[in-house]
């Protein structure tokens, strides 16, 4: 995945301005490398793999009458873990590949919600915030909306706003994913929540590379 430049930051952000100079909600974008460093969750599945292929090796040993000294079974056992975790810790890019689907989804939704909150997406007037989010890693996409627009707006229109998010990520095309995004999300908004005299903008208009 290419890094984002400043002209696409610069799309980006105009896009956002465009978008909201038609209503009275407000968008924010946020793209993460990834939502976490699975260090732990991945150590746990190399303990259970390396526990399961100790238990296979004492009773193929048991199996062929091959006796192997407690000790340095034992002490076998401690230096493969060891060497799995020095691993991890040195390479943490294998992490997320131990990990399952459903964890690194749960940890991405946090992740986004975190960041909904952090960015006082939440803090709207009319509670029209919407965030964009995006965690690579993860291969993750999701639109977290405010209780205003959300009660308005069903969730197969946002579900439509993530699979756009989703497939431009899969082509390297994340930049243009993010401005059909912000379109779409525009029109939405502006259709429930039209412009109105007096509207200030309440967040940032720019995307937020975590």
């Amino acid at each position: 995945m290419r890094v984002m430049n400043e002209a696409d930051h610069a799309s980006i952000a105009a896009a956002i301005r465009e978008a909201e100079s038609r209503t009275s909600g407000e968008i924010y974008a946020v793209l993460a490398r990834h939502s976490d460093s699975y260090f732990f969750v991945a150590g746990f599945m190399v303990a259970c793999g390396i526990l399961f292929a100790a238990v296979l090796v004492a009773v193929a040993a048991h199996w062929f009458w091959y006796s192997i000294p407690l000790p340095i079974f034992g002490l076998a056992i401690l230096m493969a873990f060891l060497t799995a975790l020095l691993v991890l810790w040195l390479v943490p890019g294998v992490n997320i590949w131990l990990v399952p689907r459903r964890v690194r989804y749960r940890r991405a939704h946090l992740n986004a919600v975190q960041q909904f909150l952090a960015r006082n997406v939440h803090l709207t007037a009319q509670r029209t915030g919407v965030l964009l989010f995006v965690s690579l890693a993860e291969r993750y996409a999701e639109v977290v909306a405010d209780a205003g627009i959300n009660a308005k707006v069903g969730q197969q229109e946002w579900n439509n706003i993530v699979a756009i998010l989703i497939e431009h990520a899969g082509r390297d095309e994340l930049p243009a994913g993010f401005l059909k995004a912000i379109e779409i999300a525009g029109l939405l908004l502006e259709e429930h929540f039209p412009a109105r005299p007096g509207d200030i903008n309440e967040l940032d208009d720019h995307l937020v590379e975590l």
